[in-house]
């Protein structure tokens, strides 16, 4: 009864032992590779929803837009006028006054209230007050919820601009300032195994790729000595034919063209060096 025990005790550490040996996802690569996961960029901020800007600062002692008319103000007290401006005036107000003026950089006419350049100029100003009202407050969720919805809500309008006029599209897009990231066709989830597996082949590229330029720099250093060799080769196989009483194959022209082109590697090997050491003087 004891030795059974015993057995069972000892079974689960043999079968845990055995199981790691044959376990190939737990191989560990000795390449010097680290993947680390990009971050995560919230649907609210500019980077995802396509704002090159953010929400305009207004000038605060500006009157506001419903008093700017009145003749009363004209002979007013100076602290009578200051109550009447942004500063002492609730957010909402100045946010009204940014959505308006986003909506006449785009306006087709004056009573050009219902296009699509207006109606999407008047909620790139809302998104862009409540992205800032969201840095300042990031867990207020309901307005997050709202903000996502808008995003998503502008951007198909954008494509429905898109497909029906393209030329206005791109104009509308310049005008607010606007970067349009329409949906991939095809969704590519960014995984560790995928995005090891890039990393690796790219590692082997660029190893191959030094291998290779070694290679050549070895070979370059090599080929003064080697023309050399077979200028003197190429001048005996010449005088023992000459001797010899035999039609040369070999021409002084063919001699000629090696020369020269010693001479100018030569010269290619001295400008690179004369250029090293005014780099290293430097």
């Amino acid at each position: 009864m004891n030795q059974g025990l015993k057995i069972l005790r000892i079974l689960p550490f043999k079968v845990a032992a055995c199981t790691s040996q044959i376990r190939p996802y737990a191989f560990k690569s000795n390449l010097k590779i680290k993947w680390v996961r990009p971050a995560k960029i919230p649907c609210f901020k500019p980077e995802k929803s396509g704002d090159l800007e953010g929400f305009p600062q207004v000038d605060k002692n500006q009157i506001r837009d419903e008093f700017k008319h009145c003749k009363g103000l004209d002979t007013a007290n100076e602290l009578v006028k200051k109550l009447f401006t942004y500063e002492y005036a609730p957010r909402r107000f100045t946010v009204a006054h940014v959505v308006n003026k986003t909506a006449e950089k785009v306006k087709r006419h004056n009573n050009d209230f219902g296009s699509h350049e207006v109606i999407i100029a008047k909620w790139t100003g809302v998104i862009r007050a409540w992205q800032e009202v969201m840095e300042r407050f990031p867990r207020n969720k309901r307005l997050k919820v709202h903000l996502k919805e808008l995003i998503d809500k502008r951007k198909k309008y954008l494509r429905y601009l898109r497909r029906w006029d393209y030329k206005r599209f791109e104009w509308l897009l310049e005008n607010l300032n606007l970067s349009y990231k329409p949906m991939p066709l095809d969704v590519h989830w960014v995984t560790r195994k995928d995005s090891l597996r890039k990393l690796t082949d790219k590692y082997c590229d660029q190893l191959k790729k030094d291998k290779l330029d070694e290679l050549k720099l070895l070979l370059e250093a090599q080929q003064p000595a080697f023309l050399e060799e077979k200028i003197r080769v190429l001048e005996f196989i010449q005088d023992e034919e000459r001797d010899c009483g035999i039609e040369p194959t070999i021409s002084q022209e063919e001699i000629d063209n090696v020369k020269k082109q010693l001479a100018e590697l030569q010269m290619k090997i001295e400008d690179s060096r004369e250029q090293e050491l005014s780099e290293m003087d430097k």
